[in-house]
């Protein structure tokens, strides 16, 4: 193998420094000329991501706004009651509890609307009176959810051993929870709402704060009805308020209360949705309260074989004013002229399955929807 002799070259220490700082500028330039050509590169996701950090209050602003809405589920619990109400704050109130039994039915079917609502707690479940269709859910109810309170009329007041029974149950599946006892003219804290009790074991309000009682021209053809000895009359019955948005539930209240509530004078004045009082039963649904209110739009918490009858059903299509009338049940023992279109019904005859619920959604204008969760169909009922 042969070596080839490296040529070298004698420089002085002079000339060396000045070689390797000509290099070292020249490698400057070069970078600097290369970062010149990269800044507009550079910039302009660092300005898109200034624009975004900047943007991004008005965002959620913009978001909160679009969440302000009151939301009102009324849940499926074949023929009794569960009706869920949650504030724009987040804030919850539960009516009623539905069935005992049925393998937790009824407290899954509530799990269901809170999980569309977003909350994970009730803050209050209000029960209205102490039949099994409205208390007998809260023994499993208190096994799923957590609750802030609960509320009720206080005392069983109906002789009979059901009843009984269902408010001992009742009593043992709250023990050492809060619970707060409800008068006329009580209000009820719900973050954003405006919610005031009208009717409490067997006495009512003689005037809602703010309204004006006025002369109720539908008392004096209204019948005389008997007393009612029954936990249906000391149904807690509210009013809630939303802006100019306003729904009325009354539980099971029968018409004797109801016509004492709204005779001679209206203290209520009218509202935008009316929950049927009793399920439809014939027992309630007084004209002279059910044309009073001049509901726009009226929910009938039926079951297929409970209640939804002919005549509370005709009173409340018939009143002045009425838009339309949901249901959540086909009355099947009923006849077609006494139930409302398959379009409003959530659980009409011949479903496969049942436990489709109502959803309301308010607008503190006053404007609000329906949507029937079986068909995803929304109808709109804009402020007037």
């Amino acid at each position: 193998m042969q070596f080839t002799k490296r040529r070298t070259s004698n420089y002085t220490f002079t000339q060396m420094r000045i070689f390797f700082f000509s290099q070292a500028i020249d490698f400057r330039n070069q970078l600097l000329s290369r970062l010149v050509r990269l800044i507009p590169t550079l910039l302009l996701p660092a300005c898109a991501l200034a624009m975004l950090i900047a943007a991004q209050p008005l965002a959620v602003s913009a978001q909160a706004n679009t969440a302000k809405h009151l939301l009102i589920y009324s849940i499926d619990v074949e023929g009794g009651q569960a009706t869920l109400l949650v504030a724009p704050s987040g804030a919850s109130l539960l009516v009623d509890t539905g069935w005992p039994g049925a393998d937790g039915r009824d407290a899954q079917r509530i799990q269901t609307a809170m999980h569309d609502a977003g909350i994970f707690r009730i803050d209050h479940v209000l029960i209205t009176h102490f039949h099994t269709d409205h208390v007998g859910g809260v023994p499993e109810l208190v096994k799923r959810v957590q609750v802030g309170e609960f509320l009720d009329h206080g005392l069983n007041r109906e002789d009979s051993d059901i009843t009984r029974h269902d408010f001992a149950a009742y009593l043992k599946a709250i023990k050492g929870k809060t619970r707060r006892i409800l008068h006329p003219g009580d209000t009820i804290q719900v973050s954003g709402l405006q919610i005031t009790v009208l009717t409490a074991d067997g006495a009512h309000i003689a005037e809602v704060p703010g309204i004006k009682p006025t002369p109720n021209p539908y008392c004096a053809a209204e019948p005389k009805w008997p007393a009612d000895d029954t936990e249906n009359a000391r149904s807690i019955g509210i009013l809630v308020t939303y802006g100019k948005f306003r729904f009325i539930d009354l539980g099971d209240l029968t018409k004797a209360k109801e016509v004492e509530l709204m005779c001679p004078d209206n203290p209520i004045g009218t509202v935008d949705l009316y929950l049927v009082t009793h399920h439809g039963m014939n027992l309630s649904s007084a004209r002279a309260i059910v044309d009073a209110l001049h509901p726009r739009v009226a929910i009938m918490n039926n079951g297929a074989h409970k209640a939804g009858m002919p005549e509370a059903w005709q009173t409340v299509h018939d009143s002045p004013g009425l838009e339309d009338l949901w249901q959540l049940h086909t009355a099947e023992d009923s006849d077609a002229a006494h139930n409302s279109p398959a379009a409003l019904i959530a659980n009409p005859a011949g479903s496969a399955t049942d436990g489709a619920y109502l959803k309301v959604v308010a607008l503190p204008s006053g404007s609000f929807s329906v949507t029937n969760t079986r068909t995803g169909q929304t109808r709109e009922y804009p402020k007037k």
